[in-house]
């Protein structure tokens, strides 16, 4: 463990596959073709979604942010589980590792609001089709996107800045992957129950409200579609809504199983422990931020036909070249 003089943590030892060498390298290459794809998947959206006028909507804009937000947070954290993976190095500098902490909790908590905002829109066009436009206008819509992002800012802000505060005197080995708050917290050696309510107020800002502003949204959403006489109008009500539906199942589901499994008493879980920890760690940060551009894409019409006219267009332009 690295020290200055005056006995300042210089920086953290990340435990991750320490224990399993020879599958550092499967999972190098599996996380970095996840990346890849992630890169490409939600590229590929955001670039449909500016291309086709047709989907300069609110529903399509806060996808559009969704997708930005995931390339933003998978690229906060899985380039340091690579080289990790690569290299070998589990070393980080504090300063590094403030950083990386920082901007992955942001990212989190402004996914979290985020898919909420998104439940407001879809309440809103389908409890209210008439009044639609002029409630989500451009205004409204990008107010909303703004708050996410300022709420996940200002909260990961508040968080870091009181880790920082926290001395480090014993242990500096964090038993993770990546610079996970908690984690870290575990390392502190003075009282952190500041931290701990003001993580507390964060879980009631970024997953409580939310999360009851989804599901009271989704109540009305389910009874005024019950509403709806035909069932050729509920089958397009539903779809209009089913593929955020199924991405907030999965991340809240997973965010739960994270936070809920029981916790090994010792600082380092054993060898399977271990391996579920990059398991769950790697869906959460990696398979959920890769799967999001497929769920929209395979369960919106619009989008599929944005990205045929897209391809078709480039492809007549370069068989006019």
């Amino acid at each position: 463990m690295e020290r200055t003089n005056d006995s300042i943590l210089t920086e953290f030892v990340l435990v991750g596959l320490s224990a399993h060498p020879k599958l550092q390298t499967v999972f190098f290459v599996l996380v970095l073709w996840m990346y890849l794809m992630i890169l490409l998947g939600n590229g590929v959206l955001i670039s449909v979604i500016i291309y086709d006028s047709h989907l300069h909507t609110p529903m399509y804009f806060f996808l559009c942010n969704l997708s930005f937000l995931d390339i933003c947070y998978t690229s906060s954290s899985i380039p340091l589980s690579l080289d990790s993976f690569l290299t070998g190095r589990k070393r980080v500098s504090f300063s590094g590792c403030m950083v990386q902490m920082f901007l992955s909790f942001a990212m989190g908590v402004t996914e979290c609001v985020l898919l909420g905002m998104m439940a407001l829109d879809r309440y809103v066009a389908i409890c209210y089709p008439l009044r639609y436009p002029v409630i989500m206008s451009k205004g409204a819509y990008i107010l909303m996107a703004a708050g996410s992002w300022i709420s996940g800012l200002v909260d990961s802000m508040v968080q870091t800045s009181l880790v920082m505060q926290l001395p480090f005197c014993a242990n500096n080995v964090i038993n993770h992957l990546v610079c996970e708050i908690l984690a870290i917290l575990k390392l502190a050696c003075a009282d952190i129950s500041i931290n701990v309510i003001s993580m507390a107020g964060s879980n009631v800002i970024a997953l409580v409200i939310p999360l009851l502003v989804i599901s009271l949204s989704y109540m009305f959403i389910a009874a005024a579609i019950l509403r709806i006489p035909s069932t050729e109008g509920k089958r397009k009500a539903f779809s209009t809504c089913s593929a955020h539906l199924t991405v907030v199942i999965i991340f809240y589901g997973t965010i739960f199983f994270m936070y809920s499994k029981p916790k090994s008493k010792t600082s380092v879980g054993t060898d399977n422990q271990d391996i579920i920890e990059v398991f769950i760690t790697l869906f959460y940060g990696a398979m959920i931020p890769m799967l999001n551009p497929i769920i929209y894409s395979l369960r919106n019409k619009d989008v599929k036909a944005a990205v045929k006219n897209m391809l078709g267009r480039k492809k007549s332009l370069m068989d006019y070249k």
